[in-house]
C-alpha cells in the first residue's frame, strides 16, 4: 500500500485509540452514583482507585472494565484492519495518552494501567498477565505504588521479551510502557497510607 494511504490509516487509527482513551468513564461513573467529580479527592486522577474510594468497590468494578476496554477495542480494530503492523502499537499508545490527558474532560484524566492492559489484552493475554504480576511484585517489594508504577513502565517489555513473547504484544509494551513510565513520575514523592489504594497519609 502506497505510503501516503498508510499514513493516512496511522491517523485515522490512532485518532481512534485517542478519542477512546479520552472517554473519562471514571468521571461520568463517579457524578452518575455520588454526584461529585472523581477528581477533587483522593489522589486526584480519573482512576479505577481512586473511584473505589469515593463511589465503592461496583462502581470501581465498572471504570476498570471500560477502561480495560477503551485500550481494548482499538488496539482491537487495529490489529484486524490497520494495513502496517506498526499502526497497532502506535493506537494503543494513543489509547493510553488519551486515558492519561483525555480531551473530554480538560486533559485530567487516568494513570493508564487499565488501557494498557486492555491492549494487552487485544495481542497475547499472557502478556497482560505478565505485566500485572510485574506491577503487584514491584509494589509489593517498593511500597510505593507511583514508584512501583513507573518501573513497570520501564521493565515490561523486557519482562515480556524473556518471557518468550515476540513481536508484536512487545512492541505495544515498549510503546505503552513509556505512558505509564512518565504519566507516574507525577505521583513520585507521594506519600501512601494504603498498599493497594493508594489513600495519602493522614496528616500528624
Amino acid at each position: 500500500m502506497p505510503l501516503p494511504i498508510t499514513l493516512l490509516y496511522a491517523i485515522a487509527f490512532g485518532c481512534i485509540g485517542y478519542l477512546s482513551g479520552s472517554l473519562p468513564f471514571a468521571i461520568w461513573v463517579t457524578k452518575f452514583f455520588k454526584g461529585v467529580d472523581v477528581r477533587l479527592a483522593g489522589s486526584g486522577h480519573a482512576t479505577t482507585t481512586n473511584t473505589i474510594r469515593q463511589a465503592g468497590f461496583g462502581p470501581g468494578v465498572i471504570v476498570f472494565i471500560l477502561d480495560t476496554g477503551k485500550g481494548f477495542l482499538p488496539t482491537w480494530l487495529a490489529l484486524h484492519f490497520a494495513p502496517a503492523v506498526w499502526i497497532i502499537p502506535l493506537t494503543a499508545a494513543l489509547a493510553v495518552v488519551g486515558h492519561c490527558w483525555p480531551i473530554f474532560s480538560n486533559l485530567r484524566g487516568g494513570m493508564g494501567l487499565a488501557t494498557t492492559g486492555g491492549s494487552l489484552l487485544a495481542i497475547e493475554p499472557l502478556g497482560f498477565i505478565i505485566a500485572l504480576g510485574l506491577l503487584v511484585s514491584l509494589t509489593l517489594v517498593i511500597r510505593h505504588s507511583a514508584r512501583a508504577a513507573v518501573f513497570t513502565g520501564i521493565m515490561m517489555a523486557p519482562a515480556i521479551w524473556l518471557m518468550g513473547l515476540r513481536g508484536l504484544v512487545f512492541y505495544i509494551a515498549v510503546a505503552t510502557g513509556m505512558v505509564i513510565a512518565y504519566r507516574f513520575l507525577v505521583d513520585w514523592n507521594r506519600k501512601y497510607r494504603e498498599l493497594w489504594l493508594d489513600r495519602e497519609k493522614k496528616q500528624k
